[in-house]
């Protein structure tokens, strides 16, 4: 009795599966960040070459994935999309808010599906449902967007492939590649109001108590261009915890950029009559002035500089700079000249070439 239940337990125990690997249409993801956000798809990787080892080579679109909506005979029983894969849902999912094709796609994961059609035109599907096999199960009423778009013909692709392709600073193409075709889908992200929104978040909490919170939050509109007026509050939200040179003149510069130049010339100045101003501050501010085409103001800005910090390898670069921007290679190159002797060992090979560039009678700015 006691052997044949052994034997039983045995047998119950070899009838039970273990994990391997799929042999076929390998799982995959891909990723891309654009911004804070991020982008995931997850999908199952059909070969040309089928699992019988079967060349479908110009045999996939129209065959091995038909046009339009078909039953597939399993499932639902319904007109079924392209499963945009193999065997279980492809599933994209977005961290923030996106538009897809110029439509808005809320953050979250959903099921992905191609309606492929004949002459290079597709429609995509973004379900609600990310948990069923395929597109065996798919259903019209769990829609959440759908957007058409066209396929291009590409180089050819032994096994499918999603790849993040055309990436700017706020947007990317999805590409699906597989055999001769290409299918694009173009994301765009609102990065600066993910990241304005994220911003004032943060400074509710520790990053707002100090200057630095305030400061970097203000240099992030400053180096975008945008959001002005909020910026200026953080810019004058970080003086207030620690007045410095580097906070007032991200003032000054979002001022200039709101348009309002008198007021920006009256804070840098200030900023530059603080005792902590030091020779770089000076130096930095005059290269904003050059890249404003006002070099009179940096000259005027350069001789003050000169005068303060005397043997300082910067204040002679400064002028060597102002007078290449005014044309005055003659004068710039003897400064550029007497700065190289003073500068740090680090600081020698830039200079030499500028002063390679003066000898040519060329602006180094």
């Amino acid at each position: 009795m006691l052997l044949v239940g052994a034997v039983a337990f045995s047998t119950q125990a070899i009838a039970q599966t273990v994990t391997t690997p799929r042999s076929a249409s390998p799982a995959a993801e891909v990723s891309q960040t654009i911004g804070l956000s991020k982008i995931t798809v997850n999908y199952s990787r059909p070969n040309v070459t089928s699992p019988r080892g079967v060349d479908r080579t110009d045999k996939i679109w129209g065959q091995v994935v038909p046009y339009g909506m078909t039953d597939p005979g399993f499932g639902n029983g319904k007109p079924n999309p392209w499963r945009a894969g193999a065997n279980e849902n492809t599933v994209i999912t977005l961290t923030h808010d996106m538009k897809v094709e110029g439509e808005e796609l809320k953050a979250g994961s959903y099921g992905l599906h191609i309606e492929v059609k004949e002459n290079n035109e597709a429609t995509v599907y973004f379900s609600s449902n990310t948990t069923s096999w395929g597109s065996y199960f798919y259903e019209p009423s769990e829609d959440v967007l759908k957007v058409d778009i066209k396929s291009t013909d590409n180089n050819f692709t032994k096994s499918l492939t999603y790849n993040f392709v055309d990436i700017t600073p706020n947007s990317t193409v999805l590409a699906l590649d597989w055999e001769k075709k290409r299918f694009p889908i173009k994301i765009d992200v609102q990065v600066h109001d993910i990241v304005l929104a994220g911003i004032r978040n943060e400074l509710r909490s520790t990053a707002g108590f100090g200057w630095q919170g305030p400061l970097s939050a203000a240099q992030y509109c400053l180096q975008n261009n945008i959001n002005h007026e909020e910026a200026i509050k953080w810019a004058d939200q970080s003086i207030s915890a620690q007045k410095n040179f580097n906070s007032m003149s991200i003032k000054s510069q979002l001022l200039v950029q709101a348009g309002k130049t008198d007021e920006a010339s009256k804070i840098i100045k200030e900023a530059l009559e603080l005792p902590s101003a030091a020779a770089g501050d000076y130096y930095g501010y005059g290269r904003q002035l050059i890249g404003q085409d006002k070099d009179d103001e940096a000259l005027k800005l350069y001789t003050t500089m000169k005068k303060k910090w005397p043997d300082h390898w910067l204040s002679t670069h400064g002028l060597a700079r102002v007078y290449s921007a005014k044309g005055d290679y003659k004068k710039a190159l003897k400064y550029e000249q007497e700065a190289v002797i003073k500068a740090p060992e680090g600081s020698k090979v830039f200079l030499n070439g500028y002063i390679k560039l003066l000898e040519e009678g060329k602006d180094f700015n």
